[in-house]
């Protein structure tokens, strides 16, 4: 069966089952820097700020000069605190718990309010339920990240998390990142976009695309049969998260981030029905990912949950299966 070919868990090299993104602890991160000079830096010329990473990380503790650039579209325009991106010297790395890095993506807080570290924490609880359901999936880790403006000596700390690269995922899951050009998805696995596309239905995210490659990083996997994934991340316009911010994309016929809309295509009942099922038998890893989020407030858990429990209302009754995923999802073009 495809669908279980690709749910079962990639073989990793040694490298990477001992890698940065196994161990759940959160870490301890210091990032000194310009902070004026970095979240000032928005243009389409980014360039990449020097700045001093110090890390804690059990009893592991180091300092590594670093390079940063702000990232991100929507974030980048809108957060007061962008999304980031480090840029770690690779040769030197060797025995630090970053070793084997480039390249990683921190995500933030967005702007100072309390309120705005919840979503961050509501977010990167998505991508670990995602975890719960395939390994070929971007792991994160969760960090306490302090920030010092060495031109002001001002300080803030909040939490963020790293993103594995994609080049690590590709690695890890015999696949090679696909170039940033448009992509059909009737071309995807018809298995694992179901699954991608049930999961954001799941949470409540109409923002991603495939052909306009929004949200969504495509690997071509290097072994027969050859296939392509469509792995999605960016999950802060989701209902789920419930950024103040976030909206619906004008062309989709919700009022609310919060209501779902399914925007898988069509699929026949030997492709749907096993990706249904495996919701149904990955729910309490699911449910437990959100639990275990530290500091994540018992009603954001509570809200998530109770916000997951509609779903599985809806799989587990077949009126509304098929009128969801049968009748309502996206015809293939012929």
């Amino acid at each position: 069966m495809r669908l279980g070919f690709l749910l079962l868990p990639f073989l990793c090299s040694v490298a990477s089952a001992q890698g940065l993104f196994v161990d759940r602890t959160p870490l301890t991160l210091r990032l000194e820097t310009d902070l004026h000079a970095l979240f000032g830096d928005r243009g389409d010329q980014r360039k990449e700020h020097p700045a001093l990473l110090r890390y804690v990380i059990g009893a592991d503790t180091g300092n590594i000069d670093v390079k940063l650039r702000t990232r991100g579209i929507f974030r980048l325009k809108h957060c007061a605190f962008p999304p980031i991106r480090l840029n770690l010297p690779e040769e030197k790395l060797d025995n630090t718990p970053f070793a084997g890095q480039d390249k990683l993506k921190l995500a933030t807080h967005c702007q100072g309010n309390r309120a705005f570290e919840r979503n961050l924490l509501r977010e990167y609880a998505l991508y670990r339920v995602f975890n719960a359901l395939t390994d070929t999936s971007l792991r994160v880790r969760l960090a306490h990240v302090t920030y010092i403006d060495s031109a002001r000596a001002d300080t803030i700390s909040r939490y963020g998390f790293l993103v594995e690269s994609d080049a690590e995922l590709a690695r890890r899951s015999g696949a090679k990142v696909m170039p940033a050009s448009i992509v059909n998805e009737l071309l995807m696995e018809p298995s694992y976009m179901t699954l991608v596309s049930v999961f954001q239905y799941l949470i409540g995210n109409t923002d991603w695309s495939v052909q306009g490659r929004h949200n969504i990083l495509v690997l071509l996997t290097t072994a027969p049969p050859i296939t392509r994934l469509g792995v999605p991340y960016d999950y802060d316009f989701s209902g789920a998260v419930g950024a103040s911010y976030a909206t619906p994309p004008p062309q989709i016929p919700i009022h609310s981030v919060r209501e779902r809309y399914y925007r898988g295509f069509c699929q026949p009942d030997s492709v749907l029905m096993p990706v249904l099922e495996r919701f149904r038998t990955a729910k309490d890893s699911i449910y437990a990912a959100v639990r275990a989020v530290p500091d994540l407030p018992e009603r954001d858990v509570r809200e998530l949950l109770e916000y997951f429990d509609d779903f599985y209302r809806a799989i587990n009754d077949r009126g509304t299966v098929q009128r969801v995923f049968v009748h309502g999802c996206r015809p293939v073009p012929r």
